[in-house]
Formats: structure tokens, sequence, C-alpha cells
């Protein structure tokens, strides 16, 4: 059934106007690389976002009438999470020479250098991509990081195939161009993997115009996506990707034997949204249906070139795929996604309840050596007083030669380690002030927040820079109503945006103002639930006056063992709106 769905034409944006006039990514950023000045034009800053840069300045440092402090963010592509020794080492010296002395690990799995002026941009870039790493396509209007759950379990196979796969769909939707080498490093491709062949057989297959003909971008042609796109493969029952969040996610279903057989199928999740614009919204994922493991190439870019083709190019507000999704429905969707796909998409198949994990501690891989995640505050590897994490990690990947996963919730995993370092790597941990998970107080540990000011064009109010703070005082108010032990998810924002995912937290603090916050509560402890707007606006100073009632109906009313996320939905925030007199 062929399903008409004549996009209305209207203005496109004024991002759409500066990728057709790129040749592809390259200009102007090529030609501004080369003047001598601190900062890119409008049209090179939207055009660095696909090189995997953003152009910022650091509000601290504003002085009126003079220039801005101009310095680019770097981010990686590591698909998993996934970085080699060298490669975290280049970083890290990269993050001293060029940046401000740490390194950010992402809630996407990836890495990000604050702080690197343009002159040094593509000195920086370079080193990267000689390293086996990448920035391309970590930002724009593209596919971005590939998320995958961060454990290295040797004896699941399921888990080796949702990292290969996740590194497989990041190749086949990674920009073509040759822009970014050409740019980079010259016009010289620098030695990466070889990409699997079933890859590249799938880029090049056209299923009813699943493809752009003759285009240097196949599959994006020369506009690339409406906006940005992401992507996620898990493991039934492992949500720690927050997989609902993903345009697509895609859930690896094995047989009885361990091998594959093929995924089931979301679509149309987002988080980001504008304060005071309604249109604007977080949605989670709807399963779409179940793959052959033959086809998932096809079905990914079936559903890529639906938004392609068919997503909103005029209101950027409005432009990734979760609005498509939301207003034609799934069905429609589905339809239109099965147009490209060329056959129908089977039906879902049954799924366990999914759970949130982080991976801290020491583990067993399953072939005889170890893994050990290390609790990471806000993903920020830095040497700070008797906190020396950036110095310990440099050591230990020095002295070992350990491979490392970043997670989801900003920490990192350091994996095929023998048994017999498990104690030498315990000790310079413990020499650089690096305490154990299990010794981190877990409202802390599962928490997340982004970096907000001074950096972020967007932020409106400070999240990185007081999550501790808040979080201290949230743990003392717990302690003052008699819930010592309790502990849930948080996270805070300086925009609305949702970098850190905040409306998929049991409590979360989304920048709305100078010290001023839009609270939401009540989404699920795993992540399968969104939270609701509780407070339009909270001064951060009130937050003891607001949070005492709530702390304090939560423990005279919960059921044995619920969640505040599910206490919240369960009695709904009206009634804890009247209990709390907020």
């Amino acid at each position: 059934m062929v399903i008409s769905s004549t996009p209305i034409v209207r203005k496109p944006s004024k991002v759409e106007g500066i990728k057709e006039r790129s040749n592809f990514l390259r200009e102007p950023v090529a030609s501004e690389l080369k003047l001598d000045t601190k900062a890119f034009s409008e049209d090179g800053i939207q055009l660095i976002k696909f090189h995997g840069s953003y152009q910022q300045d650091n509000r601290d440092n504003r002085v009126k009438g003079q220039e801005k402090d101009y310095s680019m963010m770097l981010r990686t592509r590591s698909p998993g999470g996934f970085v080699p020794p060298e490669l975290y080492l280049t970083i890290d010296r990269l993050s001293d020479e060029y940046g401000n002395h740490t390194i950010r690990v992402t809630t996407r799995q990836a890495f990000q250098l604050h702080g690197v002026l343009k002159k040094n941009l593509k000195a920086t870039i370079s080193a990267i991509v000689n390293s086996m790493g990448s920035t391309l396509s970590a930002c724009g209007d593209v596919n971005r990081n590939v998320m995958a759950p961060p454990a290295p379990f040797r004896n699941r196979p399921e888990y080796e195939y949702a990292w290969k796969y996740a590194n497989n769909i990041a190749d086949l939707l990674t920009p073509q161009s040759g822009a970014y080498y050409e740019v980079w490093l010259d016009g010289e491709k620098a030695i990466t993997g070889e990409e699997d062949p079933e890859v590249v057989e799938a880029r090049k297959r056209n299923i009813n115009g699943s493809n752009i003909e003759d285009s240097p971008e196949p599959i994006y042609g020369t506009h690339y996506l409406p906006r940005k796109f992401k992507i996620g493969v898990t493991v039934p029952g492992d949500n720690s990707i927050d997989l609902f969040s993903q345009d697509i996610s895609l859930v690896v279903l094995t047989n009885e034997q361990g091998e594959l057989e093929g995924f089931n199928v979301y679509a149309g999740g987002g988080l980001g949204r504008t304060h005071g614009k309604e249109e604007t919204f977080p949605r989670l994922a709807d399963p779409i249906g179940y793959v052959d493991k033959a086809d998932v190439y096809d079905v990914v870019k079936a559903i890529v070139a639906t938004q392609r083709d068919y997503g909103d190019r005029s209101d950027r507000r409005h432009s990734r795929m979760k609005y498509l999704v939301e207003e034609w429905g799934v069905e429609k969707f589905r339809a239109k996604v099965e147009e490209y796909f060329g056959k129908a998409i089977q039906p879902f198949r049954s799924l366990p309840e999914f759970e949130f994990k982080n991976y801290l501690g020491w583990n067993e891989q399953g072939d005889g050596k170890l893994f050990y995640g290390i609790s990471v505050l806000n993903g920020r590897i830095k040497d700070d007083s008797g906190f020396r994490l950036k110095t310990a990690l440099r050591k230990i990947v020095s002295k070992f030669n350990l491979p490392m996963l970043l997670t989801p919730s900003q920490n990192v995993l350091l994996y095929d380690i023998q048994p017999g370092d498990r104690q030498r790597i315990n000790r310079i941990l413990r020499e650089h002030g690096i305490e154990r998970p299990e010794k981190v107080d877990p409202l802390v540990r599962d928490s997340m927040a982004c970096p907000a000011l001074p950096t972020c064009g967007l932020a409106t109010a400070e999240s990185e820079r007081v999550s501790l703070p808040v979080l201290t005082r949230i743990r003392l108010l717990l302690d003052q109503v008699g819930l010592p032990n309790e502990s849930f998810i948080v996270r805070m924002t300086g925009c609305p945006n949702g970098c850190a995912r905040p409306y998929l937290a049991e409590l979360a603090f989304v920048g709305n103002g100078p010290n001023t916050y839009q609270v939401w509560m009540g989404a699920a402890p795993n992540q399968t639930r969104l939270a609701k707007v509780f407070i339009e606006k909270m001064n951060m100073d009130d937050l003891e006056a607001v949070f005492e009632p709530v702390f304090i109906l939560f423990k005279k009313e919960r059921k044995p063992g619920e969640s505040f996320g599910d206490f919240c939905d369960r009695i709904g925030l009206d009634a804890i709106h009247q209990f709390a007199g907020v």
C-alpha cells in the first residue's frame, strides 16, 4: 500500500541554505580555518558541527565592549563508547596541550574536549584521527554517536552483537563526501578499521528511493537530515542506553544457542524541547516491529530516508523525527518506512522488563579477564586537589595498555584486565583519591548533569557546577525527614534541550533562568516512563522549603520498596501539590 504523505512546502530554515551552499560540508570551514581570526562566521559555526565541534564563548570572561572569549568544544565519535589506549592517551595529552586540562565523558558515550582555540582546531582533530579516533558526525544534522551497553561480556553473545551492530550502523551512516579528511588531514584519509562488507553493500543498495542517486552522500543528499539523529543498540533487559530516548533503538534477539536472529525496532524518541513552546515536548520511542538480521541495515536506512524526505526543514524546533511519528501516528509512519524498506516489517517480539544498569566496580568478563567501572561525577575527568582521576587514568592506561568503554551514565570502564593486575590498579586509584563506586552516595553516583555555564551558549542556569551542592542538600533533607538510605535518579540541565536526559529522571531540574529551574518528577527508575512538570519555575534557594513536605509525604504514603518516581506517578503530582502547598 502506498501512503500519500506529500510534505507541505514551507520556506526552509536558514541552516538548510548553509548546508546547500557548503559543497558537502567543505565551505566556508576550509577557507575560514586559514584566517587569523578567533571565531567562525555564522555559516562556519553551523558547519563545524558536522565535523564534531561547537563554537562557544566563556561567559565568565565576558567584558562589555570587548570581543568574546571564543573557543571550540570538540566531541569524539566512539560507537558503543570504545576508546583504544593510544587514543585515550592522545586525548589526555591534547586536553593539556590545547584544551582546559579536563576531559568530559558525554551521555552518548563519547569524549568532549573544551577550550580548544580555533588556531589549534586542525592540529587537535588531526591528532585524534591519526590515533584511530574521529570527530566526524559527532554533532550536526546527521546520525550522531551510536550507543550500546558498555559491558564487555565475552560469554554473552548478545552484548557482542550489540557492540558490533552499533559500530556497523555508525559506519553505514557516516558522511561519505570526503570533506572531513580534506579539511583536517589535507585530503589524506587516515588508516582506520576496514568496514564490514555487508555495510558497504547496504550503503550502495537503493530500495524505492532510500538512496539519493549520483550524490556524494548516497544516504543524506545535499541537505543531510532535517536535524540531529540518534540511534542505540541494546539487549533484552538492559536499558543502560536510555533506549526510549533515541530516534531509533534496536534490541538484539538471539536463539537459545546464542545465535543472532534479528532485532526489535523502536522509533520516534527524543527529549529536546523549548520552554513556553507547548508544541515541543519529550517523547518516548514506539515499538515499530521486528526485522531479521539480514534486513537490519535496510530498515535503518528506510527510517532515516523517511525522516530525510518528510521531516520538517522549516522550523528547527519541530525538525526531530519524533514530531513526524507523533503527527502521522505509528501505523502511517510504519507504512511509509515499509515503502523504503521494500517489504512488511514483522510483528514486534515480546521482551522482558528493562532495567537501569551502570556496571560499576569489579566485574568478570567471562573470558578469565576483568573489567572495572569507575564512577565519574558528571563525566568530568580532571585533577582537582586530592582527586586526581586524570593522572590515575593516564598511569593505568599507560602501564597496563588497557582499552576503555565510556558509559551512557558518563562513567569509565577499563577492561581486558588480567586478574593479577587488580590490586595494582586498586592501589593507583586509591593513591589518587578515587573512591570505590560502592563508597559513593548512590544519589550522586547515578546522577547526571550537563556542562551548562559558562561555555554552553544555550544554558540559562548552572548545572554541572552546582549539581554536587544540590545533591548534597537533597541528601541532607532526606536524612532529616527519616529517609537516610533513600536514593533515586536525579538529573540536571542548564536549558530544556535535555542533553542529560532529565525527562527520564525520577527528579530533574531543568534550567529556566538564573538560579531558576523547571522541576520534573515521576519518571520510572528504569527510564521507561517520562517525568511530568511539577513546578514551572523554582528558585534553587527554595529547594528545602519545596521538597521537605514532598519527601515527608513520600515517607508517609509510599508502598514497600516503591521508588520515588513510581510513587510520584502513582499518587499523581496534583496530590503532591496539594499536600506540599506549592
